[in-house]
């Protein structure tokens, strides 16, 4: 069932080599993953995360595994606007191109938060921090272009409804709607923002990844029972 969900996979050799690439969220699960394909393919990686312990664990990890030494570790938090806002003030000096942004960290089906700047959790982490953090970068994969920016939406968009009159949840919270709420906003914002970078060689895509074994479950209890996690 596993694999027949996770859909096709890509098996051909091309190269990444020279290719600068920040992924949100790269010390666990599906980000992880993609870092480590990608440095396998000789790019640059940039791991964006908020827990810099876990994040230098795996950056040492994928170095280890992949023989790639150009991998590195920013702070990224996406509750917090301030924390974008310095992640991308950080990395342009760094760096001074950027080819592929892939917005994958996220939450799930939590209880009722609040990030920094006041924004429920769920939305203002999968889809408020990513939009400004996009935002912020978007001079820079303009520049390196041709350039790519990916979305980490999933399946669960058509469970939604998108909440157009109650956008942050201020009037009513449901964790697993809320969730595909801003799943759907993600889907979205990919779609008007590659219909306003038409011509400027900067391509963006929303995507299910697939059934994947990532601590994005964390707040579904039954997935943590032993049996179905060995399942999935």
């Amino acid at each position: 069932m596993r694999l027949y969900m996770q859909g096709g996979k890509y098996n051909k050799n091309t190269t990444a080599l020279g290719k600068v690439v920040i992924i949100t969220g790269a010390n666990t699960g599906i980000g992880k993953e993609t870092a480590r394909e990608l440095s396998k393919r000789g790019a640059t990686i940039y791991m964006a995360c908020r827990d810099m312990v876990k994040c230098e664990k795996a950056r040492q990890e994928l170095i280890k595994d992949t023989c790639n030494k150009n991998i590195h570790s920013m702070k990224l938090d996406l509750a917090s606007l301030k924390s974008i806002k310095e992640f991308a003030d950080n990395f342009k000096k760094k760096e001074s191109r950027l080819d592929i942004l892939i917005n994958n960290a996220g939450i799930m089906a939590c209880p009722r938060m609040a990030t920094e700047d006041g924004f429920e959790m769920q939305i203002g982490v999968n889809h408020l921090g990513h939009f400004y953090l996009t935002n912020l970068l978007l001079d820079l994969l303009k520049k390196s272009a041709p350039s790519r920016i990916v979305m980490l939406s999933s399946l669960s968009h058509r469970f939604g409804p998108f909440k157009k009159h109650d956008f942050l949840s201020e009037n009513s919270y449901s964790p697993s709607k809320v969730y595909s709420h801003s799943k759907i906003s993600n889907i979205l914002f990919a779609h008007e923002l590659a219909k306003r970078l038409q011509g400027s060689k900067v391509t963006v895509n929303s995507l299910h990844p697939g059934v994947v074994d990532t601590e994005l479950v964390r707040y579904y209890k039954i997935f943590n029972i032993p049996i179905l996690r060995y399942l999935y």
